[in-house]
């Protein structure tokens, strides 16, 4: 799936979805997150992963 076809079912923009895959977010919101889980039929445990920094 394409970040544009992402961010019209999530209703985030294109900018803020390549920021999440780009690991370069400070915070999501949980709504955010269901909303993409809901769209690529995962878990949050799936997209979410502990980084130590």
């Amino acid at each position: 799936m394409t970040l544009t076809r992402l961010s019209e079912i999530v209703g985030v923009s294109i900018v803020n979805l390549s920021i999440l895959k780009n690991d370069k977010a400070r915070a999501v919101r949980f709504s955010t997150l269901i909303a993409i889980c809901q769209a690529l039929d995962c878990e949050i445990g799936d997209l979410l992963v502990r980084a130590d920094r």
